[in-house]
Formats: C-alpha cells, structure tokens, sequence
C-alpha cells in the first residue's frame, strides 16, 4: 500500500511556504488517523503521530 510524506501534502498545497503549512497537515494527519481514515507510520510501525518525533508517512487504511 502506497503512503506519502505530510512534506509532500504540504508542498502540494503552497509550494513556496510548505514549511509553515507542515504543523497545519500533521495536525489534520492526526485527526484523520483518530477518526481511522488514515494510518500514521514511522519505519513502516503504526505510530501516534503526537507521541512521535521525526519522519513519519501517511497511508489510508
């Protein structure tokens, strides 16, 4: 199943200021994975996108 880095969700959105939107998507990444529409991964392990640090993908469930 494929997933994608919320870098690419934010450069998608505003390709010139895409580091300022990255707290905006993970937030959403967040309450999408809470409602069970996407899962949150870190090195290919489910993970709570709040308790992590670091590189994270998204992909649907």
């Amino acid at each position: 199943m494929a997933s994608i880095c919320p870098s690419e969700v934010a450069r998608a959105a505003a390709p010139a200021d895409w580091r300022a939107l990255l707290p905006a998507v993970r937030a959403a990444a967040a309450r999408l994975a809470a409602q069970g529409s996407i899962v949150v991964t870190q090195r290919g392990r489910p993970v709570e996108i709040g308790q992590v640090r670091g590189p994270v993908r998204l992909r649907r469930r």
